[in-house]
Parts: C-alpha cells; sequence; structure tokens
C-alpha cells in the first residue's frame, strides 16, 4: 500500500467510510471526517446508529490536548410507579448465543448524537456542518441498498422492526422485512439531517422536532420530557491514560464503563509477559468483569472514581476512526442501541432502546438518577506511542467491546500484526463463567481455561466490530471489521 498524504478511515459500512474520505480529500481534518462519515452511518447504519442516538468521540494527536466529548444517552425523567408504559422484551438470535432486548416508549432515553455532532464541529472542525451533513441528507432522501451485513441486522431484529406501524412502514413497506439489494428510504431523516447542518442542535432539544418526540412518546406512556430534552449538552472529559508495554492508551473515562473496564485488564496484562497467553487475556477479562459490582456502577458518577478505583486494584453500535495526514486521530463510537421501535413522524428519527439494555442497567431498569448518563461498555481508544498517534480503534458489540479492543491492541502491540491482521484474528470472550469462542483459536490453549466454552461456526457480529487505523513505519493504514461489513479507505 502507497503511503496515504490525506489519512485513513476506518467504518462500518463502505458508504459510511467513503463519505469521511471524501472529506479528507476535500481538505478536511479527522474531525471534519468523522462527523461527515457518522451523519452518513445515519443513512447507511440506521439500525445501528442515528439522530436518535448517544455516543462519544475521542480526539487527540496534531498537538492537540486530547479529549473525549461525551454525548452518550442520558436518563431521562423516571416513570411515575404504575404509571405508563412497560419495556417489550424481544429474543434476538445472533445463531451460536441469544440475548434478549427491550423495547418500546419505556426504553427511550435522552438523546445526544444531535448535540455531540455539533459540538465537535465547534471545537474541532474546519468545514461547515451543513457541508458535512448535506451528502447524508441526500443519501437518506434516495435511499440506501442494504447489503449483506445490514440485512443481517434487519432480519435478527424483525420483531422490533415490525413492532410499530412507523417502524414497519419503513422496514416492511411491502409486508416482509427489506432484504440485502432491496432499498431503504427515509426522506424525513433526509429533512432532518438537512435541519442539523442549517440549525445546529437546537430544533433538537428546545425548538419543533423535540416538541413532536416529547409528545408523541407522551401519548403513548413514556417518560422522555421536554425538559430532559432542553437540560441536555455535550461534555468534554478527560481522558484515561494507562500504559501499557512502551505505549499510552487513551479511552473512555466514567461515568462509562467500558475505558475503565478496558484499561483495567490491560494494565494488569502489562504486568506479565508479551505476547500474553490466551490464558492470560481470558483472565484478564474475568478480573475486569468481576469488578463491574454495584458498588463499580454506582461509584462511576463519582469524583475521582477512576483513581481510587485503578489505584486500589493495581497497586446495536458503529464505529469510526480517522487518523489524517498531519496526525490529529478522531475515535467516535454511536449507538442506538438496537432501536426502540419508536419512529416519530415528521422527524425521521428512530429513538434509541438505551434504558431497556440489560447491558447499561445492570442494576435494575429505570434506577439510574434523572440527567445522569449511563455508564455504557463504549470505549473509543487510541494509542500513542513516542508522544504520537500509533493506533486508532473503537467497537460496537455492548458488553463485547472491551475483550475486541483489549484483543486487538494486543494484536497490534505485543504480537506487532497489521491492522488488517489484528481486526481479522479470531476473538474469544469471557462473560458470567463462558468463553465464546471464534473458529481459529488454538485448542491446546483452550483446554487451559476453566470455564464452559462456546464455540461458533464461524466470525461473528456478537464479537463486535473494531474498525482500526494504524500508523506504522510511516504509513498509514486501517482495516474495517468483516463482522460488521466494516470497509478502510486510505486517501
Amino acid at each position: 500500500m502507497s503511503n496515504a498524504k490525506r489519512g485513513v478511515v476506518a467504518a462500518g459500512h463502505p458508504l459510511t467510510a467513503e463519505a469521511g474520505a471524501r472529506v479528507l480529500r476535500e481538505g478536511g481534518n479527522a474531525v471534519d471526517a468523522a462527523v461527515g462519515a457518522m451523519l452518513t452511518s445515519f443513512a447507511a447504519e440506521p439500525l445501528l446508529t442515528g439522530l436518535g442516538a448517544g455516543g462519544y468521540m475521542l480526539v487527540a494527536g496534531a498537538g492537540r490536548e486530547p479529549a473525549l466529548l461525551d454525548f452518550f444517552v442520558q436518563a431521562p425523567t423516571r416513570p411515575q410507579e404504575g404509571v405508563g408504559a412497560v419495556l417489550e422484551a424481544i429474543d434476538v438470535s445472533f445463531g451460536d448465543a441469544a440475548q434478549v432486548f427491550h423495547i418500546g416508549p419505556a426504553s427511550c432515553g435522552v438523546y445526544g448524537t444531535p448535540a455531540g455532532v455539533c459540538e465537535a464541529v465547534r471545537r474541532w472542525g474546519t468545514m461547515p456542518l451543513g457541508v458535512l451533513a448535506a451528502p447524508a441528507a441526500k443519501l437518506a432522501r434516495d435511499g440506501v441498498e442494504l447489503n449483506a451485513q445490514q440485512a443481517y441486522v434487519a432480519k435478527i431484529l424483525a420483531d422490533l422492526l415490525r413492532s410499530t406501524p412507523e417502524c414497519a412502514a419503513l422496514w416492511a413497506p411491502r409486508g416482509h422485512i427489506l432484504q440485502q439489494g432491496e432499498v431503504l428510504h427515509n426522506p424525513e431523516l433526509g429533512d432532518a439531517l438537512e435541519r442539523l447542518g442549517e440549525r445546529g442542535a437546537e430544533p433538537f432539544y428546545r425548538g419543533e422536532v423535540a416538541l413532536a418526540v416529547c409528545d408523541w412518546l407522551a401519548a403513548r406512556g413514556g417518560s422522555l420530557t421536554r425538559a430532559d430534552l432542553a437540560g441536555y449538552s455535550a461534555i468534554a472529559r478527560a481522558p484515561v491514560r494507562v500504559s501499557y508495554r512502551d505505549r499510552e492508551v487513551l479511552t473512555n473515562p466514567p461515568p462509562s464503563a467500558g475505558g475503565t473496564l478496558l484499561a483495567y485488564a490491560l494494565a494488569l496484562l502489562d504486568r506479565g509477559p508479551s505476547p500474553p497467553t490466551l490464558r492470560g487475556v481470558v483472565d484478564a477479562m474475568q478480573a475486569a468483569q468481576s469488578e463491574r459490582t454495584p458498588e463499580f456502577v454506582e461509584g462511576l458518577a463519582e469524583d475521582g472514581f477512576l483513581e481510587r478505583f485503578l489505584s486500589a486494584h493495581l497497586g446495536a453500535t458503529t464505529h469510526i476512526s480517522v487518523l489524517d495526514g498531519d496526525g490529529c486521530a478522531c475515535s467516535a463510537t454511536a449507538t442506538n442501541g438496537e432501536g426502540s421501535g419508536v419512529v416519530v413522524p415528521g422527524t425521521g428519527m428512530h429513538l434509541n432502546n438505551v434504558m431497556g439494555e440489560e447491558d447499561l442497567n445492570p442494576l435494575g431498569f429505570h434506577r439510574h438518577l434523572p440527567g445522569r448518563r449511563l455508564p455504557s461498555m463504549m470505549a473509543p481508544s487510541i494509542v500513542m506511542r513516542d508522544g504520537k498517534v500509533e493506533l486508532v480503534l473503537g467497537s460496537a458489540g455492548s458488553n463485547r467491546i472491551r475483550s475486541a479492543l483489549l484483543q486487538t491492541i494486543v494484536g497490534v502491540v505485543d504480537h506487532c500484526l497489521s491492522a488488517r491482521a489484528a481486526v481479522d484474528a479470531p476473538r474469544v470472550h469471557f462473560e458470567d463463567g463462558v468463553v465464546y469462542v471464534e473458529p481459529g483459536i488454538d485448542e491446546a490453549a483452550l483446554e487451559t481455561i476453566d470455564a464452559r466454552i462456546v464455540r461458533f461456526g464461524a466470525l461473528n457480529l456478537f464479537f463486535g466490530g473494531v474498525q482500526a487505523v494504524l500508523r506504522a513505519g510511516g504509513r498509514l493504514s486501517g482495516a474495517g471489521d468483516p463482522r460488521r461489513g466494516g470497509v478502510a479507505v486510505v486517501v
């Protein structure tokens, strides 16, 4: 691969990656490219993200002070006891494993992506938001042909997509769930993206869109209020910093949970030899999971929690990674959960179901105080070497995010793998006494692990969707995760 002059973009869909690459070609920086790609993902990957979603963006390199922009979903007003909608449970099968998700109006939290993209452009961008949003708006209006990966997601979420007439009108306009090769049209989303580009976040939090969302939910028993939306803003935080071998890893700080647990697992591995054994990696995963106690979850919102935690112990989502030619890196992860099934007429918005995600509500549903950010597993990350960006990565995959990122970092740092090889390598995941295994993991190494083994027959999106870009030997490269139809474009 020839040297890249402008940068590299890795994302979960070819159209998403190409949108970011186009921005780089037009002279934008890594943040401009990530925002352009993110807006396009709202049309190209609508079951994973959208204007009704939330997320994080980590920016570092090229002389910038590292910063994490938090625009994740926030807890809304609590429903009154015995009043309002209840969470609706659906079963989702990944083929070799199944998971229960909860949807409906009661699952919708305060969305953050409109605020997040606007704040990112204000802080770090060099191109107008309207210019970045226009191609995404056109794509939503023209329609997107479902590729194999998006069609698979639609298939496993079929019950969700039929759960309301509004959602079914988008995803089953002819009576069946859209399949590979068929086109998803959402012209109202195109209008909403154009509105965002022209007027910013105001309509989505205090204007006509906010009113439409709250009125629609209120009529169906949802608890999200106008005050909840009006009080929302994106928040800049200092990232977690943890040493690993001769690198520094930057990742998502509290109140997010994923970055803290990833940092803990890396620090545990850093105590041992390089490269770590499979048993060592699984032990680090197990140790990190064991710390996700009620006290841990409650403590995430407290000042100084990260420092206290590390010192005491050591002493449906999509991701975009961008690295530009000047060395500026942007790692952005966003999720709609699986979506709530609630599509608000006139807005183009499919609202998140984050309040119904068991992974994000380990203490029980509707236990978080109103206004509190949920303890997400998302962990956009950047690996620094000698003060410069080496690796930019992040993943989808709920609880599997931190294990996917851990193994990718180990692959690059300990095994000197390329971005492509590290992302493609088979993964394991430990959870609740079970080790889930993709084909290709050494059987002899598995025999050293004292846990029940569940084997998958092929690489599977259950194990996350890592999008990674790498600078090695002065060359830029990238890899999109084949588990999620990811693509990297070098410019």
